[in-house]
């Protein structure tokens, strides 16, 4: 509950991840915030906005839910160049829509402190794409990246993140995972700032702002050079932790983020004393801090274990380190840690318990779950049955090829439905769509059904669609109007009935010069279906906004 983050000082309450990234975000004196919300990150957005429109609304916070990632990155470093405090939050894959704008924003800098949330999700327990591992971005954009364990730590990283910000006159991403976002703890709270209130001011500024050659490729230099002075900086930081006594072991441990939690429970669990360097800072990384851990100094270590999820980023560095300070060194990372999926407790204590000789079973009874594994599905009254059912009757004699994109739709890939046949990101199902309806047989052949989600439309369904008729396509698209951004919360967005100066997706399929255009209840099956079976025949883009509300929102009315 957001009442929980508002709590007064040194209190401890237990917090979300998420709802200690939004405490901490208060604390540093956050004045604007936007997001487009995505799980694992969605509960930050959610918070902020319960704020924002509550009794204890906070006097000079703006808060807003973007229509992508890329212009709520936008907007926030607009308000940084303005003198403000500012906060953008996004899952992974929001990350590489809002690069366009990350990358030269890197280079030029900000003015208040800017902090950029990325979620990540190994597993993919809440995305469909792929695993995506935002550390990525620390080689290609030049960007410092902390990744907190904790709660405590969300809350802590956030508020350093916003000082080293500003002190480096640099964005920073604070980096966290499935596991770190939706892990609840005990917090201990610091006082709210009053600086919120702060006005801001755009003070104009050619040399820093404008990213054109030949002033950018100074930006690139300046760039380095204070990456390597937030390096000088990181080596004496707190956040990069020693624990245990390097010259009392051969062995040692390296981690950071949620990992360094399943090493702490692993060596608890096998009684065993390694020490461990738990990195806080995972760009740039304190290289110095590292060559004392595994170097001569520290008493020699012959063996290091680098616990990590999805690829081996502080492997690679460490073996790199390693022929500087001890050739002789044996790092051993994705050879013993899996590189696929997110890491466990149980597959860390067995791993470690390989790596010091030690001889382990795990209790069924403590780690090991039981039970058969489902699909997800529908929610029961989800008005989306009635637009799969009503597709499947209309196509049932025809050649179709049906295209996915991101929100609860993409369950129609699973039973009972069955009828996704590509999926990818945000907005692509009109884009491919026109790609295949390019290259498959002309009128008589494959027909194309493609479904994108009201929210999704707005956040990258747009361009697509202006590219389709320009380029005069035929796909059928079908917008999934349920007034809401339901997959991660119920979220608003342009067209939710919530907002007063909605606006209509009819007008923009208008304005793109869609001329086959009909809005229909999907619960009226027999005149949805006949338009299913008219649609297809066109020669041009056709579209059905089927428009129903989400079965949640009807239950809150």
């Amino acid at each position: 509950m957001f009442e929980n983050i508002l709590e007064k000082e040194n209190k401890k309450v237990i917090l979300l991840g998420n709802e200690a990234i939004v405490r901490g975000a208060l604390e540093a004196g956050v004045q604007f915030v936007s997001t487009y919300p995505g799980t694992p990150a969605s509960e930050i957005g959610n918070s902020f906005y319960q704020i924002q429109n509550s009794k204890d609304e906070i006097k000079g916070l703006y808060f807003e839910f973007s229509v992508n990632e890329k212009v709520a990155m936008e907007a926030a470093g607009g308000a940084s160049f303005c003198g403000l405090r500012s906060l953008v939050a996004m899952k992974n894959f929001g990350l590489n829509v809002a690069s366009d704008f990350l990358l030269p924003l890197v280079y030029s800098g900000v003015k208040g402190g800017m902090v950029i949330l990325s979620a990540d999700d190994p597993s993919c327990h809440s995305s469909a794409q792929s695993e995506e591992n935002t550390r990525a971005f620390a080689a290609l954009a030049h960007i410092p990246i902390l990744e907190p364990s904790t709660p405590q730590e969300c809350k802590d990283f956030v508020k350093f993140a916003f000082d080293l910000s500003e002190k480096f006159e640099i964005p920073i991403m604070v980096r966290e995972t499935t596991r770190v976002a939706h892990q609840s703890a005990p917090v201990k709270l610091s006082v709210i700032s009053d600086q919120l209130s702060k006005k801001g001011k755009f003070v104009k500024d050619h040399k820093k702002f404008v990213t054109m050659p030949p002033r950018v490729l100074e930006m690139h230099q300046e760039l380095l050079e204070k990456i390597e002075k937030i390096r000088e900086f990181s080596e004496n930081s707190k956040i990069n932790s020693i624990f245990g006594n390097p010259t009392s072991s051969k062995l040692g441990i390296i981690t950071s983020g949620v990992s360094y939690l399943y090493v702490k429970e692993a060596l608890k669990e096998l009684n065993l004393d390694i020490p461990v360097l738990k990195l806080g800072f995972f760009n740039p990384l304190p290289e110095e801090k590292i060559k004392k851990f595994i170097g001569p100094s520290a008493g020699g270590l012959i063996k290091v274990l680098i616990v990590e999820e999805l690829e081996p980023y502080l492997e690679n560095e460490v073996n790199k380190l390693a022929k500087e300070v001890n050739c002789d060194l044996r790092v051993i990372g994705k050879d013993s840690v899996p590189e696929v999926g997110e890491l466990k407790p149980e597959i860390v204590i067995q791993v470690i318990a390989e790596f010091t000789g030690k001889k382990y079973k795990i209790q069924d009874t403590k780690y090991k779950i039981h039970g058969a594994k489902r699909h997800p599905q529908l929610c029961p009254g989800c008005p989306y049955w009635f637009v799969f059912n009503g597709v499947k009757k209309a196509a049932k004699d025809m050649d179709v090829i049906f295209g996915g994109d991101i929100g609860c739709y993409m369950l129609a890939g699973f039973s009972p439905h069955n009828i996704q046949d590509y999926l990818y990101c945000m907005g692509s199902s009109i884009g491919i769509a026109h790609g295949i309806k390019k290259a498959a047989p002309p009128a008589g052949g494959q027909k194309l059904i493609t479904f994108i989600g009201d929210s999704t439309f707005f956040h990258s369904g747009i361009p697509a669609l202006i590219n389709t008729v320009f380029n005069k396509s035929n796909p059928l698209i079908i917008i999934m109007n349920n007034s809401t951004t339901a997959m991660t919360g119920h979220q608003p967005h342009p067209s939710a009935p919530a907002e007063p100066d909605g606006i209509e997706i009819e007008n923009i399929v208008k304005a793109c010069g869609v001329k086959n255009l009909k809005t229909i209840d999907p619960a009226k099956q027999k005149e949805f279906i006949q338009t299913v079976q008219k649609f297809l025949k066109k020669d041009e883009v056709s579209i059905i906004i089927a428009r129903h509300p989400c079965i949640f929102l009807k239950k809150k009315k």
